[in-house]
Parts: C-alpha cells; sequence; structure tokens
C-alpha cells in the first residue's frame, strides 16, 4: 500500500504514524487534520518538504470535502485516529467527544464505502481487494480491570468516561460497516502511549515539563493508578504492520508490556531529570503533589498484545525504561517545539476535575 491517507496526523499519534510513512516506508501520505488545539503543524516539520508528503485542514465531520478528497487523493487505506481523546476534557465538555468521535467516524465511514464501491466498479489505480479502513481506537472502551488481568480482543466493552464511551460507539460502528456493508476494515486498540511531540495535558509530558520549570508535579489521589505504557514509535510501526498485514474484520490490541502506577512513572521521572538536568537544591520528587483524583477514574489497564505478536510479527523495540529516558531527553533537547504550546494553548491548568464537572467533592 503505497497511499495512505491519515486522519489526525498533526496529533500526538498521528504525527508520528505520516513520520514513519514518509520516512521509513516512502508512502504517499494525506494528512487530513482540523487543527484543534492538540493539532501542531510543527510534529511534521520533518516531512512538511517531502514531496510524498500533503496536509489538508478539512474536518472529519465535513462530509462534502472529505468525499473530495477521496476523489483526489485515491488513498489505498485510511488510517484514522482523528478524535478527541483526553478524559479530562470529556468530563468538562463532552459534545466535543460525541461529535468527532462518533459523528466524525461515522462520516469516514460513509465517505470510504462510496469511495470502495468505486474501486469495485473499476475506476481509478487503487484495487478494491487491497483497500482497507484502519480504526484506531483505545484501551479505555474496556473499562477498568482489577489487580490481575489483561484486555483481550474478546474483552466485553465496559467504558466509564464520555471519552471512552465516544470511542467504545466509534468501534462499533466501524465494525456494524464491515458486517452491514462489506466494507474491509481492522481496529487496533492501544495502551497508554508516550515519547516526543505529547501534547503537555498529558501525564508525562506534563510532569517533564513541570519538573523542568520548578512548578508542582500533580499526582491523582494515591498515584495507585496501573496503566500500560507504550512508546508512540513502536506503536506507530504496529500500526502500519496491521494496515499491510491485518485480517479483514478483526480487531488487534496494541500493548508496551510496561505496568506502572502513576506515581512510579512521574517518579522515574524525577530520577531520569536528576541526572540529565538536576535541579538546584534536591531530587524533582521533592515537587510531586498529590491532587483530588478524578471522577470515574479507571484503576488499572493492561493489553494482552499476543495476537498482533504472533500473527503478524510485531514486537515493542522499547521498554519503559529506555523509551522514557529517550522522551526526557527530547523534551530536554526541543524547546522550540514545546514552549510556544506553555504560553499560548496550555499552561498545566488542572482539567475535569470532580468540582468542575459538578460531582460531589
Amino acid at each position: 500500500m503505497k497511499r495512505i491517507l491519515v486522519t489526525g496526523g498533526a496529533g500526538f499519534i498521528g504525527s508520528a504514524v505520516c513520520r514513519h510513512l514518509v520516512n521509513e516506508r516512502q508512502c504517499h501520505v494525506l494528512n487530513v487534520d482540523k487543527l484543534t488545539y492538540a493539532g501542531v503543524r510543527e510534529s511534521l516539520r520533518e516531512v512538511e518538504s517531502n514531496p510524498l508528503y500533503r496536509f489538508a485542514q478539512v474536518d472529519v465531520c465535513d462530509k462534502e470535502a472529505i468525499a473530495l478528497l477521496f476523489d483526489d487523493f485515491r488513498p489505498d487505506a485510511v488510517m484514522h485516529l482523528a478524535a478527541e481523546s483526553h478524559v479530562d476534557r470529556s468530563i468538562d465538555g463532552p459534545a466535543a467527544f460525541i461529535q468527532t468521535n462518533i459523528v466524525g467516524t461515522y462520516t469516514m465511514l460513509d465517505c470510504a464505502l462510496a469511495y470502495w464501491r468505486t474501486l469495485q466498479s473499476g475506476k481509478g489505480e487503487a484495487q478494491a481487494g487491497t483497500f482497507v479502513f484502519h480504526h484506531i481506537s483505545t484501551d479505555e472502551v474496556y473499562g477498568s480491570l482489577g489487580e490481575t488481568g489483561l484486555f483481550t480482543e474478546t474483552t466485553p466493552y465496559d467504558p466509564r468516561s464520555p471519552y471512552s464511551a465516544s470511542k467504545a460507539s466509534s468501534d462499533h460502528l466501524v465494525k456494524a460497516w464491515f458486517h452491514t456493508y462489506g466494507l474491509p476494515v481492522v481496529v487496533t486498540n492501544c495502551s497508554n502511549n508516550y515519547g516526543p511531540y505529547h501534547f503537555p495535558e498529558k501525564l508525562i509530558p506534563l510532569v517533564i515539563l513541570n519538573a523542568m520549570e520548578g512548578r508542582p508535579l500533580p499526582v491523582y489521589g494515591k498515584g495507585d493508578n496501573v496503566r500500560d505504557w507504550l512508546y508512540v514509535d513502536d506503536h506507530a510501526r504496529a500500526l502500519v504492520t496491521v494496515v499491510e498485514k491485518g485480517r479483514v474484520g478483526e480487531t488487534y490490541n496494541v500493548g508496551g508490556r510496561n505496568e506502572r502506577t502513576n506515581l512510579e512513572v512521574v517518579e522515574t521521572i524525577c530520577t531520569v531529570l536528576d541526572e540529565l538536568r538536576p535541579r538546584p537544591g534536591g531530587s524533582h520528587k521533592e515537587l510531586i503533589t498529590f491532587v483530588a483524583d478524578r471522577p470515574g477514574h479507571d484503576k488499572r489497564y493492561a493489553i494482552d498484545a499476543t495476537r498482533l505478536e504472533t500473527e503478524l510479527g510485531w514486537k515493542a523495540r522499547e521498554n519503559f525504561d529506555t523509551g522514557i529516558r529517550k522522551t526526557v531527553q527530547w523534551y530536554i533537547d526541543n524547546e522550540w517545539w514545546w514552549r510556544p504550546i506553555r504560553e499560548a494553548r496550555y499552561s498545566g491548568a488542572r482539567l475535569g476535575s470532580a468540582k468542575k464537572s459538578g460531582e460531589k467533592q
């Protein structure tokens, strides 16, 4: 597959996918992104001048514009990453999540189906038998795990936040378009990503930047919520592998097999920063501050990626220790990218608090 339409390609994971497709796979890429607050075109700086790369500022809910892009670009595959993705923001304002994640996915499916039918009729260079619509989702659709067990591809859905409920809805739409209309689809559900170009509202970049600036490092509750961490470049490789080799109609879970409590994550970042960028007068751990938990905070996520590993041959290259060191070093070296975001878009304020969302304290 040489022509890939990527939605949300100016976001964190989407930009990693675009860079990988252009730089490593020499694919023609059309990046379709609305450029909301979290869309950062500077994340694509290293590919913007490459003739293989194109950008279109379009909302995935704009059916007419999306249909025109399909007709013009004639993709071999769609990688649909465009989504509102921050749980805390979904607590404060769920409407945007319903619109982008559900209505936007419906719009993409509708346009993809119409385009795929033109391929079946023999129009254009792309082949109907090789086209695939890849929907990228999250492990949060599965709900919360206890102290043991892993999410598998057959784990029942049990979303707990407006964000995860909207993603669960979009997953169901994608599978419905496969079963009802025959549209060739694959779905992936991933664990928590981290790495370069991560918008600083999320835990890891927020902690790195706050620590570098000597600001408090907020940890929800007791810091004992557990996540499975996946380095973003490993995820990008996995997504492309699924597009190329995945079985149509199947779901593949993508995880790093790197479970850590939130407190362990923050403490590890502090240890790395103590080495790479020492804090005058003490350890960065002294900045850790425990804050009120967010409503409906899932206790634990953990992914079983066996199907992806055994069927398609993908393996994560980074473990958490190697990946977090690379990530911290990247933020130290790339203030040009994050400083304008901190000053103009998001300065680190608390989002999704119980008080703000109307929950009882």
